[in-house]
């Protein structure tokens, strides 16, 4: 019962999860437009008033004309809209699934023993430490080169070598559908703190300053605008971080941090194709087109480098032979015992499934070979140490038609 009571957990949460991060990803990409297609205005008495740019849409049968006051209106209006709370409720729903998922299962889906031999505290620890430790080390870099010349490109280099050594060590310390998880994780940490402590106390700070009748300190809007530009750069990797736990390929690969930081860069590089096309189109910069190019072509790389390397099927099957036999049913159930049973038989059916019958495993029999042969994704980590030998032995009886007694 608990195993199915945390599959329903795990399902409506990621659900929550995933609502609650299109509407922060989708208004953060709609401002970030905004942004960039504001024209100066042509009517004297918006430029009297203070405001910096404006922007004519159509949308849903209707006509919408946003204005920009880039330092503060000419008065203060009744009702004011705040976005805060998507990004807020992303991070409160990503990290009650993480929790759920790796931190309370750590000994099964956290930890790699062949990487790294720790205890699930130990593990649990160093895995919230990178949320911590990457978002006070990103705040420093922001707050020392931020504000000066050349101050962006500095904090991008910066942060972007700060993000390829977590990759590494994520991936070097933990099972690598987690690491991946986990720098994606930490990304996502960095936006989300960015809104709590830097974007809406700043506009709080504007708005307290105009109500009192008090000057506006314009670096509250210039660095609540630079965190901004840099959620919108990370949104991406983000997205790929997390998406990626499906896909092993990715974070079986040897050298799977590398593949993280391509992967990441690719998307980096493509959301700044997305985000100077709109200035293209007004005419203020080149057509970006090169960005394009260079993430499509980091993505090409990246598929051909994880490319999966044939096995010889026949030097397989001669080792079958010795190791465990013909391809009946008794020698699967002998090596389902060994491998699977510990998580999916009568003491413990992780996702509901169980493989200690002839009846179930005929049941299961389809998800069995997707997860063992086709994906590799079971068992989780490899923990119970499956052979090669025996994945084929999985493959042949599947083929041969799933035979049960």
């Amino acid at each position: 019962m608990e195993s199915y009571l945390l599959e329903w957990a795990n399902l409506l949460l990621r659900w929550a999860h995933v609502v609650t991060a299109v509407a922060w990803i989708g208004a953060s990409f709609y401002f970030v437009f905004l942004d960039s297609s504001l024209t100066p205005p042509e009517s004297d008495a918006l430029t009297k008033d203070g405001a910096t740019g404006e922007l004519w849409a159509v949308h849903g049968g209707g006509f919408y004309h946003p204005v920009k006051y880039a330092v503060q209106p000419p008065k203060m209006p009744v009702k004011l809209h705040w976005f805060y709370w998507e990004s807020y409720s992303t991070w409160l729903t990503g990290f009650a699934l993480f929790t759920l998922m790796y931190l309370w299962n750590a000994s099964t889906y956290l930890i790699d023993k062949s990487r790294m031999d720790w205890t699930p505290a130990a593990a649990i620890a160093v895995a919230l430490a990178f949320l911590v430790v990457f978002g006070l080390l990103y705040d420093l870099a922001c707050e020392a080169f931020g504000r000066r010349k050349h101050g962006d490109r500095i904090v991008g280099i910066a942060v972007a070598l700060l993000v390829c050594a977590a990759s590494y060590l994520a991936c070097r310390w933990f099972a690598g559908r987690a690491a991946f998880l986990l720098v994606g994780a930490m990304l996502a940490t960095a936006m989300s703190a960015n809104v709590l402590l830097w974007i809406i106390p700043g506009q709080r700070k504007v708005i307290a300053a105009i109500k009192a009748g008090q000057p506006v300190d314009p670096r509250h809007g210039q660095r609540g605008k630079q965190r901004s530009v840099h959620n919108t750069y990370f949104t991406l990797p983000v997205l790929f971080a997390m998406l990626s736990n499906h896909y092993s390929t990715t974070y079986n690969h040897p050298h799977n941090w590398l593949v993280l930081i391509v992967m990441m860069a690719a998307g980096a590089a493509i959301r700044q194709f997305f985000v100077l096309r709109h200035g293209h189109q007004l005419g203020r910069n080149r057509h970006p087109w090169p960005y394009a190019l260079a993430g499509v072509v980091a993505i090409a790389s990246a598929i051909v480098w994880t490319r999966p390397v044939a096995i010889n099927s026949v030097a397989a099957d001669a080792r079958i032979d010795s190791a465990v036999g013909q391809y009946d049913y008794e020698n699967l159930q002998a090596m389902l015992d060994r491998r699977c049973t510990q998580c999916h038989g009568a003491q413990l059916q992780l996702k509901n499934v169980r493989l200690d019958s002839p009846a179930l495993v005929k049941q299961h029999a389809q998800s069995v070979y997707q997860q063992v042969v086709v994906t590799r994704l079971m068992p989780m980590n490899n923990s119970t140490g499956m052979l090669e030998e025996e994945r084929v032995l999985v493959k042949k009886w599947f083929e041969a038609g799933a035979k049960t007694p």
